[in-house]
């Protein structure tokens, strides 16, 4: 029999490692399963100028490396496996990842989501050095500067529309046609009303020009076949997020493939809670995740107070 711990994180972004700090802190001992992406989205992010308490920025992997510290050393223990499979249906909860097993009284899903991307090598090449998946943390780093969104839905129509708070010009690249475009009409309408975007359709963004930053965009025309460079210093990838969700097969209930929440942090499994961009579609920021982090960790840390060993 594997030991029973009273709580498994899985997942070490800004909410696993949140609550893994908050529960070590309450003499609580937590598991925290790294996954294949200790730290997440921000191990990608170049320099971060929204965190508080970093007035100098930071870059995404340092910040990470400190929360994972400050974890470990509240008593957190750092497994650096995946989670392939979940039992939810009985106490204790057990949790399989790699060629182990665990079990414990409370579990937190703090697995993230991962951005959608063009699958372009340049694309990946150029990855916070001009390429971004998130127009807030990264917007400022572009004023007065020329700038291209790729997508056609509503997130590529926010995103574009931020940016230019900060953008000399913003250029929406739409694979498809106008009247196919998924974004909803009063969104396409508000970036169109724009003076400072300019909208190409029947586009297919094929390469990021530049060897150490974005120094344009190669786009085809599929309506003539003919391809073109535009002129651009930053490319904003724009065609949503996935959250990594797949290991829990039915375990919890979902909404639109984000963990489903009631009250704040419980999912539909008592006992089962969940922070961060896996449950957050809406804001996927480090410091909501780290918020909804220790929401998770405190109403966990009240379920086993509520529910003492028998």
């Amino acid at each position: 029999m594997a030991d029973i711990h009273d709580v498994i994180i899985i997942g070490a972004g800004p909410a696993g490692l949140t609550a893994g700090i908050y529960l070590g802190r309450a003499s609580l001992k937590p598991i925290i399963i790294a996954g294949p992406e200790p730290g997440g989205q921000l191990m990608t992010t170049t320099d971060i100028g929204n965190y508080p308490g970093f007035p100098e920025e930071i870059n995404g992997p340092e910040l990470m490396d400190r929360m994972t510290k400050q974890a470990e050393r509240y008593g957190a223990e750092i497994v650096q496996a995946s989670v392939t499979s979940v039992d939810f249906t009985k106490q204790p909860f057990t949790v399989v990842a790699g060629d182990d097993t665990y079990q414990a009284r409370t579990v937190i899903v703090a697995t993230g989501a991962s951005a959608k991307w063009l699958g372009l090598e340049s694309e990946q090449k150029l990855r916070g050095k001009g390429v971004s998946a998130c127009a807030t943390c990264d917007g400022f780093f572009f004023k007065e500067k020329d700038i291209a969104v790729v997508g056609g839905g509503d997130t590529a129509m926010e995103e574009a529309t931020f940016l230019t708070k900060f953008a000399k010009s913003v250029t929406v690249l739409v694979r498809g046609a106008e009247s196919d475009m998924a974004a909803s009409a009063i969104m396409k309408q508000r970036a169109k009303d724009n003076p400072k975007i300019t909208m190409l359709f029947n586009v297919e963004t094929q390469e990021v020009l530049g060897d150490t930053s974005v120094a344009g965009v190669r786009i085809k025309h599929t309506d003539t076949g003919e391809t073109e460079d535009i002129n651009v210093q930053g490319l904003f990838v724009a065609i949503g997020h996935k959250p990594n969700t797949d290991f829990l097969g039915d375990a919890l209930e979902l909404t639109k493939g984000y963990i489903a929440v009631t009250d704040n942090t419980k999912t539909s499994v008592e006992g089962v809670f969940t922070g961060g961009d896996v449950q957050d579609w809406k804001y996927r920021q480090a410091v909501t995740a780290a918020g909804l982090g220790c929401m998770a960790a405190l109403d966990a840390e009240k379920y086993l107070a509520d529910h003492p060993e028998s």
